[in-house]
C-alpha cells in the first residue's frame, strides 16, 4: 500500500491528514478526553502532549539550520527573511491600530492566525521551485537564512513588539532554547545534523495528530473560509513585498514569489503560544485551522504564480535575442 506516497500528494499532507484524523476523534468522541484512564495512558500522551512534541520538533528543526552562510546567500536570504518578518510586523501594527478586538478581526480571523501565517515560509516549496526552475544553488541555499523564521519565536516577538500580546523574557528564552540547542549540535557535528534532521519529518505527523485532537470540527467551515482568505492575502501581500526585495538584491523576482507561502509547521504555532500565554487559549484552535487552510491555499497559488512568472521571463529573454539570420 502506498499510504505515505498518497498522503504526500496532498499539500502539507503529512501535517494535515493526521490533523484531520485527530480532529475527527475529538469531535466524534469528546467524552474520551475527559476519562482519567485516557489522560494517564500512552494514547492520551500522544494525543494531548503537543508541548512535548513541539519541543522535540524544534530541536530537530534547529539542527538543519547552518551558521555558515556568506556572500550572496546571506544577502539574498537575509533580504527575503527581513522582508517576510518586516511585512508581518507592519501588518501587526496595522491590526493594533485599526481593530479593537485582536481576537476577532473579520471572518473570525485573529491577530494570532494572521501573524503565524505571514511570518513563516514553506522551505520545501521554495527550494523545490528554485531547483525546478533551474536557479543557481546560492538561490536555493538562501533558505538556510530564511529558515530562522521557523518556530514560534518571531511570532511571539512580532506580537509582543506590536503590543498585541505580552510575554516574559523567560518565555522567549525557553521557546528558543530547543531550536538553539539543535542549531549548535547540528553545526558542531555533521552526523548529529543528519541524525536529528530525520526526526523533523517524524514529528510532523505526530504533531498533526496531537494538534487535531484539540480541535472540534463544528467551526471548521467558518475557519476554512477565513483560512482561504488568509492564504490569498499571504500570497498577494508577501509576494509583492518579497518580489521587490528580490529585484533590489539582484534577482529577477522569482525567488521572492517562491517564498510567498506559509510553512506547514506554522500550523503548530498557535497552540505553542497558547501554552505560553493563556490569553490565546480561546482562539488557538480556530487559528490552527485557519493557518492550516492558508498552508494549502499558498501551496497551490504560490507555485502557480512563480512558474507563470518564470516562464514569462524566459519568453521575454528569447524574444530579446537578436535574430542572427536576419
Amino acid at each position: 500500500m502506498k499510504i505515505k506516497a498518497t498522503i504526500e500528494k496532498i499539500p502539507a499532507g503529512l501535517m494535515l491528514v493526521p490533523l484531520l484524523i485527530g480532529s475527527l476523534v475529538r469531535t466524534l468522541f469528546p467524552e474520551v478526553f475527559e476519562s482519567e484512564a485516557f489522560t494517564h495512558s500512552f494514547t492520551g500522551g500522544l494525543l494531548t502532549g503537543t508541548t512535548a512534541l513541539l519541543g522535540g520538533f524544534y530541536l530537530c528543526l534547529g539542527a538543519t539550520i547552518r551558521f555558515n552562510s556568506t556572500g550572496y546567500v546571506l544577502k539574498k536570504g537575509g533580504a527575503l527573511w527581513l522582508g517576510k518578518i518586516g511585512t508581518t510586523f507592519a501588518i501587526a501594527l496595522l491590526i493594533k491600530t485599526v481593530f479593537p478586538d485582536q481576537n476577532n478581526l473579520f471572518l473570525g480571523l485573529s491577530a494570532l492566525a494572521i501573524v503565524a501565517a505571514f511570518s513563516d515560509t514553506n522551505g520545501a516549496i521554495y527550494m523545490a521551485l528554485m531547483g525546478q526552475l533551474g536557479k543557481k544553488k546560492e538561490d536555493i541555499a538562501a533558505y538556510s537564512i530564511m529558515s530562522l523564521e521557523s518556530g514560534p519565536f518571531f511570532t511571539m516577538m512580532i506580537l509582543g513588539i506590536a503590543g498585541l500580546a505580552s510575554f516574559p523574557i523567560s518565555a522567549f528564552i525557553y521557546t528558543l532554547l530547543p531550536l538553539l540547542v539543535g542549531m549548535i549540535l547540528g553545526n558542531l557535528d555533521e552526523e548529529m545534523r543528519e541524525f536529528l534532521s530525520k526526526g523533523e519529518h517524524l514529528f510532523i505527523p505526530m504533531l498533526g495528530l496531537a494538534i487535531g485532537a484539540g480541535i472540534n470540527l463544528t467551526n471548521v467551515m467558518k475557519a476554512g473560509l477565513s483560512g482561504v482568505v488568509l492564504g490569498i492575502a499571504v500570497v498577494v501581500i508577501t509576494g509583492a513585498a518579497l518580489f521587490m526585495l528580490d529585484r533590489v538584491t539582484g534577482g529577477d523576482g522569482v525567488a521572492g514569489l517562491a517564498a510567498s507561502n506559509t510553512a506547514g509547521n506554522a500550523a503548530a504555532v498557535p497552540l505553542s503560544l497558547a501554552a505560553v500565554n493563556p490569553a490565546f487559549s480561546e482562539v488557538a484552535a480556530s487559528a490552527t485551522l485557519q493557518v492550516s487552510a492558508a498552508v494549502i491555499v499558498t501551496a497551490l497559488l504560490s507555485p502557480a504564480l512563480t512558474v507563470w512568472y518564470a516562464k514569462r521571463i524566459e519568453k521575454k529573454k528569447v524574444q530579446d535575442i537578436p535574430n542572427v539570420g536576419a
